[in-house]
């Protein structure tokens, strides 16, 4: 007797607790409703956090050391967890938030009113998705789910400096 489909196909495992401790933020995936606002909002809190006790020069290579960190692990960390839930782009990884966050605040100052309109132009272009972050989304696996976010942290992080530079945010 042949075996079906089924009988031959292997369960895929869960995913490792380390991938899903950074792909989640820490928990902050898990949370509801909007689960990448809440990844989003954690990166905000945390960001002004460290930002505040830092010298203002040392904030750009510290937000840019932490990108590059955030990235090349978390393209591993939700390309695992998506397999491992088996849904593609899963809503509860939220380390792309923490990606294209952290991008939009790269040369923002740690004021409230900054770091307020950095959180919702993020929001905003990570949402809406315009072209060609939205193209950015079929790559394959981890990357796919943190490159988009990052492209719509540039798209943000463009708007957030005109603001700046024009002096509608202090």
């Amino acid at each position: 007797m042949a075996k079906s489909q089924t009988d031959t196909e292997q369960p895929t495992p869960p995913a490792p607790a380390w991938a899903t401790l950074v792909a989640t933020f820490f928990g902050a995936g898990r949370l509801r409703p909007g689960p990448g606002t809440w990844g989003s909002l954690a990166t905000v809190l945390l960001w002004w956090l460290l930002a505040s006790h830092l010298p203002p020069p040392a904030r750009l290579p510290i937000i840019l050391g932490l990108i590059v960190i955030v990235v090349a692990i978390g393209i591993p960390a939700a390309t695992l967890e998506e397999r491992g839930c088996g849904k593609k782009d899963p809503g509860h990884v939220v380390i792309d938030e923490v990606a294209g966050q952290l991008v939009t605040f790269i040369a923002c100052p740690i004021v409230w009113q900054a770091l307020l309109a950095g959180f919702i132009l993020f929001r905003v272009f990570d949402i809406v998705k315009p072209p060609p972050v939205r193209m950015l989304e079929k790559l394959p696996g981890g990357t796919g789910i943190v490159v988009d976010d990052v492209g719509a942290g540039v798209y943000a992080l463009i708007v957030l400096q005109l603001l700046l530079h024009f002096r509608v945010l202090p």
